[in-house]
């Protein structure tokens, strides 16, 4: 039986990655940085190394067929940032080669671009060249925005609209998101896989929305009441950075804020997602954003 390595299968889209290619009667083994949670779906399911950068990383990819990388960091916090989180895939990119790994699947971002005066996008253009300049077959998977089960970002903006009297809408408000489900990621992540070409895929989904237009269907499906109020994107950056330190978290960096009024969440290319966002929110808006998810909690603090 054919061996694959998913970083991060315990969090979001490796997870659904990983279900994925058990579906298709793969094994599949994860580097993670914790164990499993008790009762996690995949904790019965897939085998597990710690995801160290050391040359555990090498004995870790003995015999693997494809890698699906799923390593990044949101925002830099202490000692972790994106030139922190470069040099790591540059061993993994390196440990894999070595190992004799078939193909490496890289999750990236939609626009990553090496001269973006956003060092979120420049990390991200970073570790694309890493993958292409590997030695290894691959393919670089770049979403747009993602939504689904366990997602952090639409789940807090529903939260938000639920729980707070007023929601600020950066500027105009008219630059557009083109949100892709987790589901489509993991599926064309896992057709790109199965392939020998060296591709590089933007993934995104079939309809686009303004901004306002987005948080304003959400409102809509969760039944919340905040009032949506325009405001310069200092104060709305200076207001979430208010809540971040009352929530013990962070709720939206500068690079996000600048990423979506430059229109970087669409993509440009065909879009490969099928799952409609406005269906999905339909089907789930009765259960978004009843608890706040805490980015901090979930992937810094565990660590």
């Amino acid at each position: 039986m054919a061996l694959d390595v998913v970083t991060g299968a315990f969090s979001f889209t490796g997870r659904h990655i990983a279900e994925r290619l058990l579906e298709q009667g793969r094994s599949v083994r994860t580097l993670t940085r914790t164990p499993p949670v008790p009762g996690h779906p995949l904790a019965d399911r897939v085998a597990w190394a710690p995801f160290r950068f050391d040359d555990s990383l090498l004995e870790s990819l003995h015999g693997v067929d494809t890698l699906y990388n799923t390593y990044w960091v949101r925002f830099e916090r202490g000692d972790v940032t994106f030139a922190h989180a470069v040099a790591n895939t540059a061993q993994l990119a390196a440990a894999a080669a070595d190992a004799g790994v078939r193909r490496i699947v890289h999750v990236s971002v939609a626009n990553a671009d090496a001269s973006s005066p956003l060092p979120y996008y420049r990390g991200k253009a970073q570790n694309e060249a890493l993958v292409r300049d590997s030695g290894l077959s691959y393919a670089i998977v770049r979403p747009t925005v993602v939504f689904g089960p366990d997602d952090i970002l639409v789940n807090n903006v529903a939260w938000g609209l639920r729980h707070v009297p007023v929601f600020l809408v950066p500027g105009s408000g008219r630059y557009e998101v083109q949100p892709v489900s987790v589901y489509d990621v993991a599926r064309i992540a896992v057709e790109a896989g199965a392939r020998d070409d060296d591709v590089v895929l933007d993934v995104a989904g079939q309809r686009r929305w303004s901004y306002e237009e987005f948080v304003r269907l959400i409102r809509s499906a969760v039944g919340g009441r905040a009032r949506i109020v325009h405001a310069p994107f200092w104060a709305a950056l200076a207001t979430a950075r208010f809540a971040g330190v009352l929530l013990r978290d962070v709720l939206v960096t500068r690079d996000e804020l600048e990423s979506l009024r430059d229109g970087l969440l669409v993509s440009h290319e065909r879009p490969l997602g099928r799952d409609l966002f406005d269906e999905w929110l339909d089907e789930h808006g009765h259960e978004l954003g009843r608890t706040y998810t805490s980015e901090v909690r979930r992937n810094f603090r565990r660590a």
